[in-house]
């Protein structure tokens, strides 16, 4: 009997992430290896990526894992899961080339080489299983949906996708092949419910090239800032046609922007309407051109542009100073998580002097699937079982509405969790065996070493402060030997509240003293802890915060310092009397008399 099973890993419940394993037999067949980017009370962490345990438990069974295009959701866990995870990597041209970037900087990788370029016409044979791939269109060109051909029928993974009729060849979706996956038997469809939370269609990229073209026409005299997804190739190209046409120069912002706008440019996947020394201009050199001459090309940090935005406006880029004379005109769609942040954002920016226009506040433009697109995808291939994928819960919600308007019965939606193991049993799916899948949190260097305790941590620290006591005792005399020195740092100014702070240090050693007087055992962290309890708790009734109390507790041995200076002053005698010898051996040799016997 053959095992088959769908898990996803993240990419449900929540918007980015994407990564999903299909078990036949003993063979796991990974679709995608994506990251997301922190949420807002995640603070000082990067990015967020799933949690590999059970493939690194598994790692013999891992056929591969098979790319659908080279966004950061879909391509970006990948360094951090082959340096615990050797498996295959396979994608379009470009995916794979965008996925080496991902890795490059990763020394542990350095020997990795992997990689298997597939198109729309590969079919790789696994023994039972096929997989197979088709044209979609997104923002990136050579995006590509995954069917898993198994003896029970076929699993279909869209990947991010829309329907879009003007698309050029490099972004559109192969309708024919569509038809032909529908014609045989799709016993699962896992498709990207991320936009249907709108019943409106997105417009097509035809009309967002002409609202970009227009944008920079309208605003001729001003230097236009422009923020966009790194890996966005179809929105760079949209730029870049409007920089000639509007006879100014371009200027990247960032290494990401520049690999990956290099990448493509190898590739031919980007068109350059003018050389490429008529058209770039280095970041350094742009302080040469006129405002009406400049086009700066925003997409911050690992292809996120709205926190670099956020620094532009705060003046801390070394390079661009945001004023009167510009533009900021952000390309990209915020998700729900940076909605916020934005909208800070853009208020800085006006303080600056600055105009801002935002493209998702006059057009409905997403690279994601709308209601209706769903819809079409579902009457196409006609799938058994449907599993909502890429998005909140609200949009998975609104997916299971739409799914269930085209005749997909309620009992055949998968309204996945992470770790939710779907089996099939012989005739249907059943949720089985599910487990618990965690995420992973990077923050520099550091891969899973900052967990839920370190989080809250830093958001006490954030809303409240933190508050030091430091205090030595001996613990012989079991005495406090200095009285505490305080220090406070985001929680009160300490010379406006004096009362406060006095307070404070009586209670620490109020606390010490009883602990010392009347504990036979003595325990640093039940001290510890002693002081911590006692004191939050008076500052909480004082002032209604609670900062993050940090007793430090030093030891004094009276014992040790009169010892060592024994021995030195000893050391020192010899030292005097080995001197008086040699003095008197040389005086006796040359009849001169010692000034001293000993030398101080």
């Amino acid at each position: 009997m053959t095992d088959l099973s769908i898990i996803p890993f993240g990419g449900v419940r929540e918007n980015g992430k994407n990564m999903y394993a299909i078990t036949v037999n003993d063979q796991i067949f990974i679709f995608d290896a994506g990251l997301k980017y922190p949420e807002t009370d995640q603070l000082g962490v990067d990015v967020v990526v799933p949690d590999f345990e059970y493939f690194i438990k598994n790692s013999d069974k891992i056929a591969g894992v098979f790319l659908t295009h080279g966004h950061a959701d879909a391509i970006g866990a990948l360094p951090y899961f082959l340096q615990q995870v050797q498996a295959p990597i396979f994608g379009s041209e470009l995916t794979i080339e965008l996925a080496k970037l991902a890795i490059k900087d990763q020394q542990a990788l350095k020997d990795y080489d992997d990689y298997h370029v597939v198109n729309e016409k590969t079919e790789i044979d696994f023994g039972q299983v096929t997989v197979s791939f088709f044209n979609t269109t997104h923002s990136i060109p050579e995006s590509l949906g995954i069917v898993l051909a198994t003896p029970y029928g076929q699993v279909v993974y869209t990947g991010d996708f829309k329907f879009d009729q003007t698309a050029n060849s490099y972004y559109s979706t192969d309708i024919a092949r569509l038809v032909e996956i529908g014609q045989g038997k799709v016993l699962a469809l896992l498709a990207d419910a991320a936009g249907t939370g709108s019943e409106l269609n997105s417009v097509n990229e035809s009309k967002i090239s002409e609202y970009i073209l227009e944008t920079f026409r309208e605003n001729n005299k001003k230097r236009i800032i422009v923020a966009a997804v790194a890996s966005n190739i179809q929105r760079i190209q949209q730029v870049i046609d409007a920089t000639v046409a509007t006879k100014r120069q371009l200027v990247l912002s960032g290494n990401d922007i520049e690999n990956v706008v290099r990448t493509a440019i190898r590739l031919r996947k980007l068109n350059l309407p003018v050389p490429e020394n008529k058209l770039f201009v280095n970041l350094k050199n742009a302080k040469n051109l006129l405002a009406s001459e400049t086009v700066i090309l925003e997409t911050g940090r690992m292809g996120e542009p709205i926190k670099h935005l956020n620094r532009m406006a705060n003046g801390e880029d070394p390079y661009v100073r945001i004023g009167e004379d510009d533009l900021v005109f952000i390309t990209t769609t915020p998700s729900t998580a940076m909605e916020n942040v934005v909208a800070k954002t853009r208020d800085m920016l006006f303080k600056q002097g600055a105009d801002v226009k935002q493209i998702s506040s006059d057009l409905r433009s997403s690279g994601h699937a709308s209601r209706n697109d769903l819809q079409i995808m579902i009457n196409v291939l006609k799938p058994e079982y449907f599993m909502p994928v890429q998005g909140e819960y609200r949009v998975m919600t609104t997916a299971k509405a739409a799914a269930e308007e085209v005749n997909i019965s309620e009992d055949h939606i998968m309204m996945a969790m992470k770790g939710d193991q779907f089996k099939w049993l012989k005739d249907h799916f059943e949720l089985r065996d599910s487990f618990t899948v965690g995420e992973t949190l990077i923050d520099g260097a550091g891969i899973g070493d900052i967990g839920n305790v370190v989080l809250r941590d830093r958001r006490i620290l954030s809303e409240d402060g933190i508050f030091v006591s430091v205090v030595t005792i001996d613990r012989k005399k079991r005495q406090v030997v200095s009285k505490p020195k305080l220090t406070s740092r985001g929680f009160v100014y300490v010379k406006a509240n004096r009362d406060l702070m006095k307070e404070a240090s009586d209670l620490t050693v109020k606390q010490i003293e009883n602990y010392l007087t009347t504990t036979k055992s003595f325990d640093w962290n039940e001290l510890k802890n002693g002081v911590r309890e006692v004191v939050s708790r008076y500052l909480f009734e004082q002032t209604r915060r609670r900062p993050m109390v940090m007793p430090v507790v030093m030891e004094v041995n009276q014992n040790r310092r009169p010892a060592a200076h024994k021995s030195v002053q000893i050391a020192g005698q010899q030292r005097n009397r080995q001197t008086s010898k040699i003095a008197n051996k040389q005086s006796k040799k040359q009849n001169i008399k010692p000034i001293a016997k000993t030398v101080k």
